[in-house]
């Protein structure tokens, strides 16, 4: 079974024989924030009534506190290196393309 997934070209080192190219995992990221992600745990953990008690108290404490975003996706960063030749034969790409790279369970 394979999974192919796209990397982004992040950076290009040449040194003359051999290419080495740093790839970041292409996925859109969608920023959340810190309080939806408490309010949403809390809620996880709560029954309905307790639920129907806690969270109009709890929404108003977080209101008061700033908005933080975040990642919702850490991203999978990938380094490889390989003749000059090799890199040459597979169209030479460049910083900001797309490379797909088939993941093969092993």
């Amino acid at each position: 079974m394979s999974e192919i997934i796209g990397y982004r070209i992040q950076q290009i080192t040449d040194n003359g024989h051999a290419v080495q190219m740093s790839l970041i995992e292409d996925v859109q990221t969608e920023p959340l924030s810190q309080k939806q992600l408490i309010m949403e745990n809390v809620a996880k953990k709560l029954d309905n009534e307790t639920k129907g008690q806690v969270m109009p108290l709890l929404e108003a404490i977080l209101q008061a506190q700033p908005t933080i975003k975040v990642k919702s996706y850490a991203q999978t960063t990938i380094s490889i290196t390989m003749p000059k030749n090799k890199y040459q034969s597979i169209g030479s790409p460049q910083v900001g393309q797309i490379l797909q790279v088939d993941l093969k369970k092993i």
